[in-house]
């Protein structure tokens, strides 16, 4: 029996030693991506955004508001940190480990949407974690969804086990790094597409969609501002351009936005709606319900910017009097 436990182990020990290796430089080599979220990861925690402007938010931030018009608009380095398919739990993890590890903002502008609050079970697009597991506050994050289990954690090069995309962007880097060419400005990538029927085949599995809240969640957002009002940090809230079909979907959208306002009254900070603009009826700008297309982006961010400048006048004229930013209708 001893022999063979020391066959076996002669055996095994080059293997596991191997799969630490190119766990290790696997991981390594996705920390120097230039491509998609890898990017935003590595921007935040290389100490590489320090930004005076900061978008936070999930695929309705890092699709529709564009960083280079808000730095030409104000002159101040702006970054966004929208995180596709997460509500403000991730959004949240972003914001810890950006004042980590880099100087903090000075003004947050915080992209809010009907699933802010609404924490899913499972953790959407789990590759863009895999080499950040080292991490702890990643870790941990990534702990609180159905995704990695005990395995992807503990043991070396399982978590990239079915991950091609991770393998493939890794392997692209290694074999030819002139191919490791940035995607996004700033986090943000305008989508160049015209409507599609994403609308349709929602209702057509349901007619109406009921809205949920993460009380958890809500208790961090709540966190969140307080420290901001500490540190002084300004926050904007916006909820940028929805088209009208889709927000007739939600059928508690009223409770939605009665958080919103509650918040912004009792913070007294912003709160920029645009549900109601003129941008929601025309299809041109969105490419389904939930997203502007990159020529909407644009003509909202340009918009966005505007109606921000117009409210800081108001404020400054008013002696800091807190009134609720409603924008102007219309392009």
């Amino acid at each position: 029996m001893k022999k063979f436990l020391l066959q076996l182990f002669i055996f095994l020990a080059p293997l596991v030693l191997l799969a630490f290796v190119a766990d290790r430089y696997i991981n390594r080599t996705l920390k120097t991506s230039k491509t998609g979220d890898y990017a935003v990861w590595n921007d935040i925690l290389d100490g590489k955004v320090n930004s005076e402007i900061v978008i936070y938010g999930s695929s309705r931030a890092w699709l529709q508001m564009n960083p280079r018009i808000i730095e030409d608009s104000t002159g101040k380095d702006a970054y966004n940190l929208g995180i596709d398919g997460h509500n403000f739990y991730m959004q949240y993890l972003r914001h810890d480990l950006l004042l980590r590890y880099n100087k903090p903002p000075g003004t947050i502008i915080l992209s809010l949407d009907n699933f802010t609050f609404d924490k899913k079970k499972d953790l959407y697009n789990p590759e863009q974690f895999l080499p950040y597991l080292d991490n702890k506050e990643i870790l941990d994050a990534t702990k609180t969804y159905f995704g990695f289990d005990f395995y992807d954690y503990k043991l070396p090069l399982i978590r990239y086990a079915g991950q091609q995309d991770a393998l493939k962007n890794a392997l692209k880097i290694m074999i030819k790094p002139s191919l490791n060419n940035i995607d996004r400005y700033k986090g943000y990538s305008g989508q160049d597409l015209s409507w599609n029927n994403d609308l349709d085949r929602a209702m057509a599995v349901q007619k109406k969609y009921v809205q949920h809240f993460d009380s958890a969640t809500i208790r961090l957002f709540d966190q969140f501002l307080r420290e901001a009002r500490a540190t002084k940090t300004e926050i904007i809230m916006v909820y940028s351009p929805e088209y009208i079909g889709g927000q007739q979907f939600v059928s508690n959208r009223k409770e939605v936005f009665a958080i919103y306002d509650s918040f912004a009254r009792k913070y007294q900070i912003p709160f920029f709606d645009y549900s109601k603009d003129s941008m929601c009826l025309d299809k041109d700008f969105f490419y389904n319900s939930q997203h502007l297309n990159s020529n909407g982006a644009n003509v909202f961010t340009r918009k966005m910017i505007r109606d921000i400048k117009a409210y800081r006048e108001q404020k400054l004229q008013s002696n800091g009097i807190y009134k609720i930013a409603r924008p102007e209708q219309g392009n």
